[in-house]
């Protein structure tokens, strides 16, 4: 919390002493404004459209009887696993008019044309995609809470399935799908990826793409400047997530009962076309753009249709043997984002156990680290990296040790970012434990330590290599958090990504980002296969 301290400290206070010039000098630029208006706009289009299509997605899989739940399941959260940046720039050579794929079919746009997704409605429909399966998970989630007997008892009264649906399922969904709302709104006002590869071109600039640009383009020299269009954003974002809490309060009903297996209800003839819709919407969504990935990171130059004269593995050599930077941007990313999983693996037990098991005190500290770790999820990345560049800029008082421009702080970062995602598996599995466990080992004489490394660590370490691989999930190839930490010498995937596609190295951007997308597969996969071992809804899509 210090960096975020220290950024509301110089946006409200910048010399010492409180100031609201800077705040209103920001909020009377026609930037800024223009800025937050887009933002607002993209973030509330985007969220609502989300909200429809993961509630709509989840009640279909959830309360019918399609078949191949898993694989479906695992294919509409895959975009949200993808990274931003990567989804922008797949639709991007998807929709193009250069597109080897679109070439190849004989699709392409007239060559010239403009990429409709330039554009305003670009931007909402990605950050839809994107943020789609966010709301899945969590209406998911509430289906499967819901005592089965109100739904029966409706149904044995004579309701009809839709009847059912808006009498009995939606309305005890709204604190769900109000906070699905929430996060998606949080998320599209926070992201960074799509906006600037599609809004810069169309001149449709949000906050953090703003933030970005004047920090590209005056450095340091405007932090005081964009600390107060962060500290907006923060402002922003913990106020629609208190609005949308204090919602969610009003509209919870107490249920009675057990949950158990949600309905299936029987589609009959109907099942076919079902069927036939989802994984239409999974090729449209998941095939389309990563078949146009991969078609581009194939060709000698973008442009090319894709044929055997001008196949190649040229590139993927590229960005794996000969670029030096894109071998060390895979080494810093890996290490960064490798080291912030293990020591959040390790936090999250130590949490999981004072709040759950720990003395009075002990249960304050660990659920206000909860709290707080949820705070800085849902605070923009962009905000967070700007904390910590006016935290850390100058040495460390008392060490005269300077992090600012190395990897660690791409580290702390994370680790700051991501504790919430390492504490809900873990949390979850030390719920499930009996407490007889620790009073045992009490009365055997067992101190904190010994009781925490013998008996609960071992417990809750599948869980704790569940949160882990998430972590590493989320921030191996992240863009918004390490957009303005980064240096020479020290880039991440995510920004040699960007900075590729944003100098016109297309195929280079193309095949980086299916490494990138092969990588996080195989890790979905690994994680698929902890999941058995975990308690149910440890792992989003099991």
């Amino acid at each position: 919390m210090l960096p975020l301290g220290r950024l509301f400290a110089v946006g409200l206070a910048p010399g010492g002493i409180v100031d609201f010039g800077p705040l209103a000098e920001a909020l009377d630029s026609r930037a800024v404004r223009r800025a937050l208006a887009n933002s607002l706009d993209s973030g509330i289009s985007s969220a609502l459209l989300a909200t429809i299509t993961g509630t709509v997605l989840a009640l279909v899989v959830g309360l019918t009887d399609v078949r191949a739940k898993g694989p479906l399941i695992f294919l509409i959260l895959l975009p949200m696993m993808i990274p931003p940046h990567v989804t922008a720039i797949s639709w991007i050579q998807a929709m193009g008019p250069s597109s080897p794929l679109l070439r190849t079919l004989g699709l392409a746009p007239e060559l010239g044309s403009t990429n409709p997704l330039y554009s305003r409605g670009g931007v909402i429909l990605l950050l839809t995609i994107q943020h789609s399966p966010l709301v899945f998970l969590i209406v998911r989630a509430a289906l499967r809470a819901q005592p089965r007997e109100l739904v029966d008892a409706a149904r044995v009264a004579g309701a009809s399935p839709l009847r059912v649906l808006a009498r009995v399922v939606l309305p005890l969904l709204t604190p769900a799908l109000l906070a699905g709302l929430a996060l998606a709104f949080v998320s599209a006002l926070g992201n960074f990826g799509i906006p600037a590869l599609l809004g810069i071109p169309a001149r449709y600039t949000t906050l953090p793409v703003l933030i970005w640009q004047r920090m590209a383009s005056f450095g340091t020299g405007m932090l005081t400047n964009v600390a107060v269009i962060a500290m907006l954003m923060a402002a922003l974002a913990v106020v629609a997530v208190g609005i949308v809490y204090a919602l969610q309060r009003f509209g919870r009903t107490a249920l009675i009962g057990p949950p158990r297996p949600p309905l299936a209800i029987r589609l009959g003839k109907a099942r076919i076309w079902v069927e036939a819709a989802l994984w239409g919407f999974i090729g449209a969504v998941v095939v389309l753009p990563l078949a146009a990935l991969f078609s581009t990171a194939l060709v000698r130059t973008y442009g090319l249709p894709l044929n055997l004269e001008t196949l190649t593995l040229d590139n993927f050599a590229e960005v794996l043997v000969r670029q030096e930077v894109t071998v060390r941007a895979f080494l810093n990313s890996s290490l960064a984002a490798g080291l912030a999983a293990l020591a959040l693996a390790a936090i999250a037990v130590a949490v999981g156990h004072a709040a759950t098991r720990g003395q009075r005190a002990g249960r304050f500290t660990g659920r206000l680290m909860e709290t707080l770790g949820d705070i800085t999820y849902a605070t923009p990345g962009i905000v967070l990296s700007i904390a910590f560049i006016l935290a850390f800029i100058r040495p460390i008082p008392g060490l005269g040790v300077s992090i600012y421009n190395t990897l660690f702080i791409i580290g702390i970062a994370y680790v700051t970012a991501f504790l919430s995602i390492a504490l809900k598996p873990v949390s979850a599995a030390f719920a499930q434990l009996d407490p007889v466990l620790d009073d045992a080992a009490r009365v055997a004489g067992a101190g904190y330590l010994r009781r925490l490394w013998r008996i609960f660590a071992p417990l809750v370490a599948p869980a704790a290599a569940s949160g882990a691989i998430l972590v590493f999930l989320t921030a191996y190839n992240e863009i918004t958090v390490s957009a303005l930490l980064w240096s020479p010498g020290n880039e991440t995937i995510g920004t040699t990504i960007f900075n590729y596609e944003d100098g016109g190295y297309t195929t280079l951007a193309a095949a980086m980002s299916a490494v990138t997308v092969i990588a996080t597969v195989c890790l979905m996969v690994l994680l698929d296969r902890f999941g058995r071992r975990l308690p149910a809804g440890t792992v989003p899509w099991r």
